[in-house]
């Protein structure tokens, strides 16, 4: 595995409790972390997404957790918000590849963020589940493409990281853990030791890794 210590991380959507533990995590391990929200780089936007890789410089390490779901029934989606949630996923991502690729050290990686919805669709989640299918697509395709740099997606599952938070939340995570084979839902440590996974290991590449407690198969 690649060392952290002194590599440049950037954080792409860091205000999430995921985000913010990958970015705990990966200092501790003496990466140096760039978190990245909104204010400083609007993901529809290519302006923006262009001044920030300027800013950057070179780098080792990027990860994007960037989301905007446009949840509801079909009939009442809006086709803004259908493009605000392709932006902050797909297109958004491509985006970045195309201005950040350039700039890694060798041995850096990509990493995207998928979900469990793209294998476990549910009723009111068919932009979500149809944007974080195409991450996993996204990810494979820009790994062959701008090899050596590694590409990687992961997919979690239902993570106590304070999306959910509000009403209905013990419910559904007793709904969740009682039907996961791991018996539980994720914590932010699960994902952001996954992440790390993915960034440091230098041969894999192309690849979604599923950390979900086996909850797409649920």
């Amino acid at each position: 595995m690649t060392t952290l210590r002194n590599k440049k991380l950037v954080i792409i959507g860091g205000s999430s409790g995921i985000a913010r533990r990958l970015a705990a995590d990966a200092e501790a391990q003496g990466a140096q972390v760039i978190s990245v929200g909104r204010p400083e780089v609007e993901l529809a936007d290519e302006a923006t997404i262009a001044a920030l890789a300027e800013r950057v410089g070179v780098l080792d390490y990027l990860v994007t957790l960037a989301a905007d779901p446009a949840n509801g029934p079909v009939a009442a989606l809006d086709r803004a918000a259908i493009h605000r949630a392709f932006d902050a996923k797909v297109i958004g991502p491509i985006l970045l590849a195309k201005h950040f690729a350039p700039r890694f050290r060798p041995g850096g990686a990509l990493l995207l963020f998928s979900g469990v919805a793209a294998w476990r669709p549910a009723p009111e989640r068919v932009v979500m589940a149809t944007a974080n299918a195409a991450v996993a697509t996204l990810a494979a395709a820009l790994a062959v493409e701008l090899a050596p740099l590694r590409v990687n997606a992961i997919s979690p599952g239902i993570v106590d990281s304070g999306a959910w938070d509000g009403p209905g939340k013990a419910e559904l995570f007793a709904a969740v853990a009682a039907r996961n084979p791991a018996r539980r839902v994720g914590a932010p440590a699960d994902i952001a030791s996954a992440a790390l996974l993915a960034l440091t290991n230098p041969f894999l590449t192309g690849t979604t890794l599923h950390v979900d407690g086996g909850g797409r198969w649920a």
